[in-house]
């Protein structure tokens, strides 16, 4: 596999990830003839009308794309997909996705609300069922996407945690709140193993006590997962 290309496989769906430099697709549209061999030789088939490309470009002078051809048949191109329960827009903006946390979360505080005219008490069933079904929602796959999503997102998300909040009648965690805890959480994991991919980006500075921050040179990079974890694992030391 070429270095600049990365398989992510989970379960039946594979997906292939390619960063194309100076308009050489060669790597890429190789990577993918070659995975396409491989499932002939495995007797695998796959499934062209499923399959599917988005372009991710941030370029001033963006240039057209040909899209990709298996076994003759042409790779739709879409703007938007569903990535492992997370929607993934070709210019990440993360707005498809935080749109439909918040239709799902929002079908929830209706049933706390009848929980709550059955009398049962706040602690702990009311806040168990809150944590299980619209936590659960706000905070799914939060780090890669709270701190990048617009702020007029972030302030609907929190409203559907101030509503649940009022019908409980308990202090529950804002969502900013949610999102550090996870993203520290997840920095230590990878601080803890040496066999994950980005362990090499928490690197300690010669103090020993304070990690090597990562040089941003956007916006959507400074606020984009691992910087802002070193920066919140810092500010603990």
């Amino acid at each position: 596999m070429h270095s600049s290309n990365h398989i992510v496989k989970f379960a039946d769906d594979t997906t292939v990830v390619g960063l194309i430099s100076k308009n050489d697709e060669s790597a890429y549209r190789e990577e993918v003839q070659r995975l396409t061999a491989w499932c002939k030789a495995n007797n695998l088939s796959l499934n062209v009308d499923k399959t599917k490309e988005m372009v991710v470009d941030f370029r001033r002078a963006q240039s057209d794309h040909s899209p990709l051809c298996i076994d003759r048949s042409p790779v739709e191109i879409i703007k938007s997909t569903k990535f492992l329960g997370v929607h993934l827009g070709e210019n990440f903006t993360w707005s498809l996705n935080t749109t439909s946390i918040t239709k799902k979360a929002q079908q929830y505080p209706y049933f706390l609300r009848r929980l709550r005219k059955a009398h049962l008490p706040s602690t702990p069933i009311l806040t168990m069922f809150y944590r299980g079904t619209i936590e659960s929602v706000l905070s799914s796959c939060i780090t890669p996407w709270f701190w990048n999503c617009p702020d007029s997102d972030r302030k609907t998300l929190q409203r559907i945690e101030r509503t649940a909040e009022k019908i409980i009648g308990v202090s529950l965690p804002s969502i900013t709140d949610m999102y550090t805890t996870r993203c520290i959480r997840k920095a230590n994991s990878i601080v803890d193993d040496p066999t994950h991919p980005s362990h090499t980006l928490f690197t300690l500075l010669p103090s020993g006590k304070r990690y090597r921050s990562i040089r941003a040179l956007t916006t959507r990079l400074c606020n984009s997962f691992f910087p802002q974890a070193i920066r919140l694992l810092n500010t603990q030391t």
